[in-house]
């Protein structure tokens, strides 16, 4: 015989040979020889060890002390004890001892896909509980259609989502509902006389209807880009390279026009279409360089002639007025006679004869 004590908070299975014979609760107890205990604490799950447990359940006693929960392969049970989350239960079959610690078991369908559970948000953290959800987060500038079996199901506005992890498909397809820019950049084109020349083309556009924009279509913007760029071709191929470079404004509200018809399609709408640059080739380049050159030449000689022309006339003028008055004709000439004189560093005058009439006839010039 040997005593064995059983203290508060505790419980004692007692076996015999190996056999369960009963359960024990706290105090002394004397076991023979060919017994043994086995103690439990009641704060703890209840673990049967190598016992079947529908054995130990056999005994009414025991089964009353016990709490079964039982978990489905589509379920889980959330654990509480003294309202505080201690842990996720999956699959299979537990039991808890009754009555020592407040335990409360929320069991939830994992096989649905909302969460309609009330459950703390502090919970999803916890890995245990979180393994079981899929998370989606949505801009605040997004909105997201939600597809389930890839079947559209509803339209989810910015915020975090989280759905059960099961067998069923989920998915989201996001799109930004801000205003958006589409740039067509270096796009090579053919005007009307056949000159080659690049154009960096824009507009501003926003999804309006996202359920067309992703469900209807593929690539919405793709496809925008497309129309914008069929016809941008159109305008420009209409249009000789000065019409086009005199005409920019009306080439973009037109491509705007244009465009915005098939818009509404793709579930968005064009704000605005603007020609960034119209850019020549190489070889275009150079051309108009030369035509640039040519026509500056032209406007240059054009000033030349009519200040000539103007000159000639001013002299025609000046040649009347002193024909008609012979002191005007003295004046000019003194005039003349100076200018020279400047430029005269030494003059020789030989003869005995009148020196300023032989100075008059140096400078003098028949009339």
């Amino acid at each position: 015989m040997k005593r064995v004590r059983i203290n508060a908070g505790k419980v004692g299975l007692i076996f015999k040979n190996g056999n369960y014979k009963k359960v024990v609760t706290a105090g002394g107890y004397w076991l023979r020889f060919n017994q043994n205990i086995v103690e439990y604490n009641l704060a703890h799950e209840f673990n049967s060890g190598t016992v079947a447990a529908e054995i130990l359940l056999k005994d009414t006693v025991l089964a009353e002390m016990l709490e079964a929960v039982e978990v489905k392969d589509s379920e889980i049970v959330l654990v509480y004890e003294n309202n505080n989350f201690k842990r996720v239960l999956n699959a299979g079959r537990y039991f808890f001892w009754k009555d020592f610690v407040d335990r409360k078991f929320t069991k939830v369908d994992i096989s649905k896909v909302e969460i309609t559970e009330a459950i703390e948000k502090g919970l999803f953290a916890n890995y245990e509980l979180n393994k079981h959800i899929k998370l989606f987060e949505v801009a605040t500038f997004e909105k997201a259609i939600l597809l389930i079996d890839d079947v559209y199901a509803k339209t989810l506005t910015g915020g975090t989502y989280r759905f059960w992890r099961n067998e069923t498909t989920i998915k989201i397809a996001k799109a930004d509902m801000r205003q958006l820019q589409l740039e067509i950049a270096g796009q090579e084109l053919l005007t009307k006389d056949k000159a080659s020349i690049r154009i960096n083309f824009y507009t501003q556009y926003k999804v309006v209807d996202i359920e067309k924009a992703l469900l209807n279509n593929k690539d919405y913007e793709k496809q925008l880009y497309i129309l914008m760029q069929l016809a941008l071709r159109s305008y420009v191929g209409g249009y000789t390279l000065d019409e086009l470079l005199e005409n920019k404004e009306n080439i973009a509200m037109a491509v705007f026009a244009e465009v915005s018809k098939n818009t509404a399609e793709l579930g968005v709408e064009v704000k605005n279409c603007g020609m960034r640059d119209v850019i020549l080739t190489g070889d275009m380049k150079a051309i108009m360089n030369q035509v640039l050159v040519a026509q500056k030449k032209a406007q240059a000689n054009v000033i030349t002639r009519r200040e000539e022309t103007a000159a000639t006339r001013s002299l025609l003028n000046t040649a009347k007025l002193m024909e008609d008055n012979e002191m005007l004709f003295k004046l000019k000439e003194m005039e003349y006679v100076e200018k020279i004189a400047d430029k005269i560093g030494e003059i020789s005058v030989s003869g005995n004869g009148n020196m300023v009439k032989q100075l008059k006839e140096i400078f003098s010039v028949n009339k």
